[in-house]
């Protein structure tokens, strides 16, 4: 797809995002975004992958969070924060996003790990959030899902404090799922998810969606109901036989839909 800050390939039903800056600490600019939300964009409308590996290149950063240089034409001109899209990617996306930590998650960083919907860490992985260090904060993805994760108390300690957690300190927290040697993350994350992979897809798509109904008010609901149409009620015999009757103008045979 022509990407130049991440990278993507594809490995039977696995699709592996990578954060492709290690130079800079895998930072994400403006462009590393609309990358990111522009590839998972594709995956949405392809049925080849089944689950979506997102990393960051070299062994010491998943990434550092956003790199301001480069953000300030799409923050003044465009009224968007490009991460704000990133993020939003992740949680339309109809597959699982498994988060394979490969060293330092800090600050939007960490915000990325939260939103995939697994995370897995390497055991020298460091986790943190650091914005209030330097006067700044995520109120959205960064507040709200890290409270459903780690809960009110420590939700607050990281960002009041801005402690730097180990990756075992993380998993007590509940911040992430998964912690394995160093040596291992790259395997470790493959089985978990073929895994995954060999669940069934409409099932995990709807459960998907209906965790995210929660935050999404009614845009997460729509989006949830929307996919559940198109999935579910499209394939059934009582729209065939409502959609035929429509075309052919005449009455439906309502009598044989059991309900």
């Amino acid at each position: 797809m022509g990407f130049e800050e991440i990278t993507y390939s594809e490995d039977g039903p696995i699709g592996t995002l990578t954060l492709n800056r290690p130079g800079d600490g895998n930072m994400f600019t403006a462009r590393m975004c609309h990358e990111v939300r522009d590839c998972l964009n594709a995956v949405r409308r392809e049925t080849r992958t089944r689950v979506i590996v997102l990393t960051g290149a070299g062994e010491k950063f998943f990434c550092l969070g956003g790199r301001k240089d480069g953000m300030e034409d799409t923050l003044l001109y465009a009224g968007v924060l490009p991460t704000l899209e990133m993020y939003e990617a992740i949680d339309r996306l109809q597959k699982p996003v498994i988060a394979s930590v490969n060293g330092y998650a800090v600050g939007g960083g960490n915000v990325l790990q939260m939103v995939c919907d697994i995370t897995i860490a390497k055991e020298s992985a460091i986790f943190r959030q650091v914005g209030p260090m330097m006067g700044s904060f995520d109120a959205g993805y960064g507040t709200w899902y890290l409270e459903d994760l780690v809960g009110k108390k420590r939700a607050k300690e990281m960002w009041y404090r801005n402690p730097k957690l180990s990756a075992a300190e993380a998993l007590e927290w509940g911040l992430i799922n998964h912690v394995v040697p160093d040596d291992e993350l790259e395997s470790a994350t493959r089985k978990l998810a073929l895994e995954i992979a060999d669940r069934g897809a409409l099932a995990l798509a709807s459960v998907k969606a209906a965790f995210n109904a929660r935050h999404g008010g009614v845009s997460g609901l729509s989006r949830m109901a929307h996919d559940l149409l198109l999935r579910t009620y499209l394939e059934t015999e009582e729209h065939h036989e409502l959609s035929a009757a429509f075309a052919e103008r005449r009455a439906p045979d309502t009598d044989k839909f059991g309900h």
